[in-house]
């Protein structure tokens, strides 16, 4: 039975990928380097931002992680585009949540972004668990982001569906016991179906409750 559903943040609640890319692009220049797209595509991978910041910069001090960090999220606040939420997730957080499903956050961000993004786009009072990057020692392909958001939830793993853009989130869900589904905007479906994720669809539109249940009922726990 579906008792809940864990979304990841970045690409599955909001739009924020193209964004995320500038900003990382511009930090990234500012200190001498010309990321390939290519190169800027580990960002859509579900890591932390600590291991993203090592992976272009190599090792890093702590007070460095914080420093850089900081200057990457002021980039971002003064991108002048708009944050939105996916197409279509809103209304399905809407019939989910009154149709008594619980529903959590476990993202990689940060806290305080994800709180001040959440509280901006109007969407706090969906999730009444959040699991942040902040939160957890290592990052997505581990699965410990989705075994604390089960814990607190005080839900079985194997009663709740993950939603992730990503082969890292959706390997760290199914690790944790959760069934996953994958959000391929991104054209990476076949390799979310590799990953564990099923079903894959490209967007929220037209997915109702219903079929989200059936769907869950009716999938094997084992990937």
């Amino acid at each position: 039975m579906l008792r809940g559903v864990v979304f990841d943040m970045d690409g599955v609640v909001i739009d924020s990928h193209p964004m995320h890319r500038t900003a990382w692009r511009t930090f990234l220049e500012a200190l001498g380097r010309s990321p390939s797209d290519a190169e800027l595509d580990i960002i859509l991978d579900g890591g932390k931002r600590e291991e993203i910041l090592k992976h272009f910069l190599g090792d890093l001090t702590h007070e460095q992680v914080i420093e850089h960090g900081r200057r990457k999220d002021e980039i971002l606040r003064n991108y002048r585009g708009r944050l939105e939420p996916m197409s279509g997730v809103v209304e399905l957080l809407d019939q989910l949540y009154h149709s008594g499903v619980r529903l959590a956050l476990a993202t990689s961000a940060t806290k305080l972004r994800v709180l001040h993004t959440l509280e901006e786009l109007g969407l706090t009072h969906y999730f009444e668990t959040v699991v942040t990057g902040d939160d957890v020692s290592v990052g997505k392909p581990d699965p410990a982001i989705y075994r604390l958001a089960a814990a607190r939830m005080n839900e079985h793993p194997g009663n709740l569906l993950a939603v992730e853009d990503a082969v890292s989130g959706v390997k760290a869900a199914r690790s944790a016991g959760l069934r996953c589904m994958g959000l391929a905007h991104n054209g990476r479906a076949d390799s979310l179906r590799r990953a564990g994720a099923n079903p894959v669809i490209e967007d929220f539109r037209a997915l109702s409750f219903a079929q989200l249940q059936a769907l869950f009922t009716n999938q094997p726990l084992e990937a």
